[in-house]
């Protein structure tokens, strides 16, 4: 079998790159030298390529070099993981024409390729993109089992262009079942579907959720030689979750081989069996809530109007695909490895994922959706009700008692929050969306109108109940006002608790398949130093062009502009630990660098997205950032700083600052 000659001189790079790192040459020619020595006779005058080879062989360089040469393949763009234990990430990045594939021979891997869509008519009318041309794109994003995979990204169209491989790592996580190869039998009972995500980026970099999907995988053990093929429709999200947006064709294939494949009957009739199982749970479950709900009406008729969210559905909530779930289902402990280190770290992560309601078609009134959460991680955005049920699993992960709290704000805004409990009593408020922690200190009702009482410096207004993993209770006190409300969660006269067996049997891992499994965190991929250049070599661009337009020359003073570093690094830190350290010394360095007779104006302004010229146009809008890219005067010089903090799932803290020195003139 030839190669084409793109892929054999990149072969002939990778084994190139692989001699040089082991310094091959150099070993050969040590032992060159020492076989002349030790073997040429003094009558003989060469070495034949035979003898080389041999001494070569002798000395382990062959081996060695086989060793460290795995099998390269061109068919699969992602790596499995090294160990079932270790949450794996891939992305466009590590996506190469040729890629290394190490296989485990004892274990079990399910091959998925998408072999291209069809049928998305949204994308019917769009020209074909012209060689380098920007357009929107689709990015498909997997989760199985402990491992997250992502697509090349392929423009968008009536038929993109999806051409990708997943190698999937099927393996029993039960004690003593590591090592040995599942068989048909056992991978019958793994009941883990594959996410499908598909993500829809703009030529801006704005992420859409297009559809979210559960692929059951385990037909193909049904299917004659392991193989099988499917359609998959997929469904639009929210509102459209009836609507087909597009077809994928996926092959899905066993991988080695299997021995002994089961009959198609036994695979549907697990299925069925699971499914009803499922339902069966998730019925009495609903009995239960109900006459919890019943109950919880007869100890106040006014608590009909309290924000109890039993389920997540509008009045009853549900995820993207309009699926009811149990609000508790929407939290699990979630340990970020060394991802994170700090629970106000992980408050800053989420801070950063961006903020976006749920759209809703023909105007009315909010739309509640509590996405899953590979939905959310994979357009990097979601509603208050995501921000707080990451934040929340998050911080039980840290080990902290968390509870997702479920209210409103000023004028009756339904809001979600974080709450956590010390073992001193204390009450925390965490606000997802801004990182901010603020500390309860209930007012009381019964002192006299005159005596002091606390000011409150959150903003949420009532309270109608709280909730994680494990527990569910409805607040029902007098009041749901928050200023006035008592946290002891262990009183039932002040907290209705719902039966902790209850939740349990609908969502604990694995308590039904309706449940998605809850993704690792990805490390980012983004090169902060690279990306800080490009967003700052932008933003010169942009000032330069602006200040041309208005008639001004501009001069870019380089020290100055690395003296901004400082500040922004400190305005960070203290956004993570609400610590306030380093101005002291960049306030000094800024009084040295500035003349006597010179003025100095700074602006810092933070984004969480990367976009220069959204970015440009915001800080325009400030009347004082203004002042300063438009200065005018006598020895004027600017300068701009761009510093990226980047986060897991390649979330990032965007902080500019924009500053000019100019001599005052009287």
């Amino acid at each position: 079998m030839s190669l084409p000659p793109e892929k054999a001189s990149e072969l002939k790079q990778l084994i190139h790159q692989q001699l040089s790192k082991m310094d091959v040459h150099g070993r050969i020619r040590e032992i060159l030298a020492e076989t002349i020595r030790e073997e040429l006779a003094p009558d003989q005058q060469q070495l034949s390529t035979e003898d080389l080879i041999k001494a070569l062989k002798r000395r382990g360089i062959i081996d060695d070099v086989m060793k460290e040469l795995n099998f390269v393949s061109d068919n699969v763009d992602q790596e499995p993981p090294s160990s079932p234990k270790q949450p794996v990430c891939f992305t466009d990045r590590q996506s190469t024409l040729l890629k290394k594939t190490n296989i485990d021979p004892t274990r079990r891997y399910l091959y998925l390729q998408v072999l291209g869509g069809k049928a998305f008519l949204e994308h019917l009318q769009e020209p074909e993109p012209l060689p380098g041309q920007a357009c929107s794109t689709f990015t498909l994003c997997l989760h199985f089992r402990n491992q997250r995979f992502r697509s090349k990204p392929v423009p968008c169209a009536c038929e993109p262009d999806f051409h990708d491989g997943f190698l999937l790592e099927v393996h029993r996580e039960n004690l003593g079942d590591g090592t040995r190869m599942a068989d048909s039998t056992a991978m019958l009972s793994i009941s883990d579907p594959v996410h499908m995500v598909l993500i829809k980026t703009d030529i801006f970099g704005e992420t859409t959720l297009v559809a979210s999907y559960f692929l059951e995988w385990r037909s193909v053990l049904g299917s004659e030689n392991g193989v099988t093929s499917l359609t998959v429709e997929l469904m639009g999200v929210g509102t459209e979750s009836k609507v087909s947006v597009g077809i994928l064709n996926v092959k899905l294939e066993m991988y080695p081989p299997l021995n002994q494949t089961l009959s198609q009957e036994v695979v549907n009739t697990q299925l069925a069996l699971e499914r009803q199982k499922t339902a069966e749970k998730e019925r009495l479950f609903l009995v239960y809530a109900k006459q919890w709900w019943r109950e919880y009406l007869q100890i106040r008729p006014s608590h009909s109007s309290r924000l109890v969210k039993i389920f997540a559905q509008v009045v009853v909530q549900a995820d993207e695909n309009g699926i009811n779930r149990p609000v508790c289902s929407y939290v699990k402990p979630l340990r970020a490895g060394r991802l994170l280190d700090t629970p106000r770290q992980a408050a800053r992560f989420v801070n950063v994922l961006g903020y976006e309601r749920a759209p809703v078609i023909g105007g009315g009134g909010r739309q509640e959706q509590w996405c899953t959460l590979l939905a959310f991680l994979c357009r990097n955005k979601g509603d208050c009700e995501d921000h707080a049920t990451l934040l929340c699993s998050l911080l039980l992960g840290f080990g902290l008692e968390a509870f997702v709290c479920v209210g409103t704000k000023a004028k009756g805004v339904p809001h979600a929050w974080v709450m956590t409990c010390g073992t001193d009593g204390a009450i925390t408020f965490w606000e997802s969306l801004t990182g901010h922690r603020y500390i309860h200190k209930p007012a009381s009702p019964d002192e006299p109108p005159a005596a002091e009482q606390p000011k409150p410096l959150y903003p949420y207004r009532t309270i109608g109940c709280v909730f994680n993993h494990q527990m569910f209770l409805g607040n029902c006190q007098p009041s749901d006002s928050v200023e006035i409300c008592v946290f002891d969660l262990n009183d039932e006269s002040k907290w209705k608790p719902m039966s902790e067996e209850a939740i349990k049997s609908v969502c604990a891992p694995g308590a039904t398949v309706s449940l998605p499994p809850f993704p690792p965190l990805c490390a980012s991929t983004m090169d902060a130093s690279v990306t800080s250049n490009e967003i700052e070599m932008q933003l010169r661009l942009l000032v330069s062009e602006h200040r041309k337009d208005l008639g001004l020359t501009t001069v870019w003073e380089d020290q100055l502009s690395y003296l901004l570093s400082p500040a922004l690094a400190s305005y960070e830190f203290e956004r993570t630990t609400s610590i306030s350290a380093g101005n002291e010394e960049f306030q000094d360095a800024i009084r040295r660098a500035v003349p006597d007779g010179h003025t100095f104006k700074g602006f810092p302004i933070h984004f969480v997205y990367r976009n220069a010229r959204r970015a440009f146009a915001t800080c325009l809008r400030s009347p004082f950032c203004e002042e300063i890219i438009c200065c005018r005067g006598d020895q004027v010089r600017l300068a701009v700083r761009v510093r990226v903090f980047t986060y897991p799932e390649s979330a990032c803290a965007v902080w500019i600052m924009f500053a000019c020195k100019y001599r005052s003139v009287l």
